[in-house]
């Protein structure tokens, strides 16, 4: 029966026609994931990273620097590339494919992505095209090669300052502020890449800044690879003891007087008289050397 309603009245609820449900985002297609693959071995990925690799449908890595292990649980029926002879040209025709289809891709870079990576020109394509881009973290060799040697690249009243950098002059270019030179000035823990081919001039450049000749370096060849190779030594050894055994690439170079083996400096951080928020002081004099 048809309900009426008497004149004048106010309907509440106005019957409505439904109509189809239509999602006007727009549709997501595909993914290009930058994987750090960490220094070397293959149980020092991440494991998101791991799990990425392990579902992707394209899997991009260079075996000049990553170890073939890393990519060895991508899934099978995936497609796995080595870029190791491969340019950003080449590689990108693989990025529109993902975009078109759908697909998962796995770009697996040495180290951690954001140090010497070159993905920004990639995610510039990647968004060109239009496919959602990501990245994980990696251990980088520099932290590798601390932890490797048992070191803290930090220590309270001696360096709490980490400087990364390269040495200039070589064929990629640097901006003009940016020298080692200048860098040393500052008298700070300092991790430097791809500048083992002139170690001579990076031994020189650090002394010219200003570090003394006696300043502790810390030396990592494919740093957690099977055939790794540390040293300590001072840094008026360093192009001697790199020339020794051969040290022209795959190198990180680490210097500063944080690193030598007697300091006994201390933080407040676990300090008995220092106060923070999940703990209280009890009393006791903030004391920042440990005795001898």
């Amino acid at each position: 029966m048809r309900r009426r309603h008497r004149p004048g009245a106010l309907l509440l609820h106005r019957p409505r026609r439904t109509r189809p449900h239509r999602d006007r985002r727009p549709a997501v297609t595909g993914e290009v994931v930058f994987v750090g693959a960490g220094p070397g071995a293959a149980d020092l990925i991440t494991l998101r990273g791991a799990q990425v690799i392990a579902r992707a449908d394209i899997v991009i890595w260079a075996s000049s620097l990553v170890d073939p292990a890393i990519v060895a649980g991508a899934r099978p029926g995936a497609l796995v590339i080595d870029s190791a002879s491969e340019s950003l040209e080449d590689i990108t025709p693989l990025y529109q494919r993902a975009h078109d289809e759908g697909l998962l891709v796995a770009r697996v870079h040495t180290g951690d992505p954001s140090i010497y990576g070159a993905t920004a020109e990639q995610r510039r394509i990647c968004d060109r095209i239009g496919i959602p881009h990501r990245t994980i973290p990696g251990v980088s060799a520099f932290s590798a090669a601390a932890a490797r040697m048992d070191a803290e690249i930090t220590i309270p009243e001696v360096s709490q300052t980490l400087i990364l950098t390269r040495l200039e002059g070589g064929r990629t270019p640097m901006p003009d502020r940016e020298t080692v030179r200048g860098f040393a000035a500052h008298g700070v823990t300092m991790a430097l890449y791809l500048s083992a081919a002139r170690n001579k001039v990076l031994q020189d450049e650090l002394l010219a800044g200003g570090y003394p000749p006696q300043t502790p370096c810390i030396v990592g060849y494919r740093v957690s690879w099977p055939d790794e190779l540390m040293l300590r030594c001072r840094l008026d050894e360093l192009s001697a003891s790199m020339k020794e055994h051969k040290l022209w690439k795959h190198t990180v170079v680490l210097v500063g007087p944080a690193l030598a083996e007697t300091a006994r400096t201390r933080s407040h951080l676990y300090h008995p008289g220092f106060r923070h928020e999940y703990r209280s002081a009890d009393g006791t004099p903030l004391v920042t050397r440990d005795p001898a």
